[in-house]
């Protein structure tokens, strides 16, 4: 089975790029999650990405690159497992240019040349160990955790994963998926992450899935499919530039593999961590050095303390794992 990697990037130091921000948006605002710093710098660890992928998951078949036109200058552009991805390459030109990521994820199946199997990445996530084709996908379907999460936030992103479970609660009806799928949703490996599941069992309707930040299996399949339910609300949606909350997120085309039983029960959360560096980021550098996860995700915050020294030290832990340059680097 061949499985490709996309993964998204931004240099938000690119004068044209600045320029369109500045165009569209006026300023980096840290009191707004949707123009803060943290949603598009880049703070070097790129190359880790590459040579994590080179070390620990060499079977990729192909990596797509995605961009607004962009490339680090050490960046290999003719390895013959990378392809380079503008966004004009996939979305279509009247929204562009888009500094919403997830009007950029909601497109990602009109990539060319992509695979129907693969994993997508944002560029904070990276393998710190050695990871086979089986963590992703067994059988030809995606390996998923299906179990309810509490959703009562009233941010921008929690606004966004209640539009998800619209759509999902006009298509699917819960108690036939259910029964058809009892023992994927009450697998014993989910542990107390079924715990919600159990509890909203006679509830008519679905909720929010619990969503592991991190790399996520699809199938492009899926995506076809969503659009062709929903694709006048997608398309709708598709002219916020930025963040908004009339948006719908890459969950839902998640949440729809799951509905349509194209999954396997796998509990992501047993090697794959999300650490918030605003909280977390001592636990985050001992996790790389101990590389005791195969999946790992460095979440960024504008108000991080030390925000250089934690760099630095991420850095250094990389280093001690990866330090060899990857054939992806010029």
């Amino acid at each position: 089975m061949d499985i490709d990697f996309v993964i998204t990037w931004v240099d938000m130091d690119d004068p044209k790029w600045r320029a369109d921000f500045a165009k569209y948006s006026g300023k980096i605002d840290d009191s707004k999650n949707e123009v803060s710093v943290a949603r598009f710098r880049d703070y070097g660890f790129l190359k880790y990405w590459f040579r994590g992928v080179e070390k620990f998951a060499p079977w990729v078949r192909k990596i797509y690159f995605v961009t607004c036109g962009q490339k680090p200058e050490w960046l290999n552009p003719d390895h013959p497992k990378l392809a380079l991805i503008n966004h004009s390459d996939y979305i279509p030109t009247k929204f562009l240019p888009v500094f919403n990521s997830s009007l950029i994820e909601i497109y990602l199946h009109k990539i060319p040349g992509m695979t129907d199997h693969f994993v997508y990445f944002n560029d904070d996530f990276f393998i710190t160990n050695h990871t086979e084709e089986d963590r992703f996908f067994t059988n030809g379907l995606p390996n998923d955790i299906a179990a309810f999460r509490q959703n009562f936030g009233t941010g921008l992103w929690a606004k966004c994963l209640k539009n998800n479970i619209r759509i999902i609660n006009e298509k699917f009806d819960k108690r036939e998926v259910m029964a058809r799928d009892h023992d994927k949703w009450f697998h014993p490996s989910y542990g107390k992450k079924a715990n919600l599941t159990r509890l909203l069992k006679p509830y008519g309707k679905f909720v929010t899935l619990v969503t592991p930040h991190n790399a996520q299996p699809y199938l492009k399949s899926a995506f076809e499919e969503v659009w062709n339910y929903a694709g006048d609300k997608l398309t709708a949606v598709s002219a916020n530039r930025f963040r908004s909350p009339e948006d719908y997120t890459q969950e839902l085309f998640r949440t729809w593999q799951i509905c349509c039983s194209n999954f396997n029960p796998y509990n992501t959360y047993q090697n794959t961590k999300m650490f918030p560096l605003v909280l977390r980021s001592k636990k985050a550098i001992k996790a790389i050095y101990d590389q005791n996860y195969k999946l790992i995700c460095l979440n960024d915050n504008a108000h991080i303390r030390n925000y250089t020294q934690v760099m630095q030290e991420i850095e250094k832990a990389f280093g001690s794992i990866l330090p060899e340059k990857s054939a992806f680097e010029l």
